[in-house]
C-alpha cells in the first residue's frame, strides 16, 4: 500500500504540471483514491483487525478487491496522464 500511495502522490504532482485540467483530474480521481487508501490503512492498523493483519495482507477477498480497484485506477490514471500530456504537446 505504501507503493500505491507513492504512485498516487506522484500522479497528483504530474497532473498538476499539466495545468488546470490536470488539477481537476487530481481532485476528481486521485484525492478520493488517496482517501480510500487512508481508510483501508486505518482499518488494517485498528485494534479490531490487529490479530487479522497477516490474513488481510495476504488478500482476504474484500481487501483484495479494494487493492485491485486501486491498482486499476492507478494504471488508468497513468494512461490518462500520457494521453493528456501528448494532447497538450500538440
Amino acid at each position: 500500500m505504501p507503493r500505491l500511495r507513492a504512485r498516487l502522490e506522484n500522479l497528483r504532482a504530474d497532473f498538476a504540471d499539466l495545468g488546470p485540467s490536470g488539477a481537476k483530474w487530481a481532485r476528481l480521481r486521485i484525492d478520493p483514491l488517496l482517501e480510500h487508501l487512508d481508510t483501508l490503512e486505518r482499518l488494517m492498523h485498528s485494534d479490531e483487525f490487529s490479530g487479522e493483519f497477516s490474513r488481510l495482507k495476504k488478500g482476504v477477498v474484500l481487501f483484495h478487491s479494494d487493492l485491485v480497484y486501486l491498482r486499476q485506477n492507478v494504471m488508468g490514471l497513468q494512461e490518462l496522464l500520457l494521453s493528456e500530456s501528448r494532447r497538450l504537446k500538440k
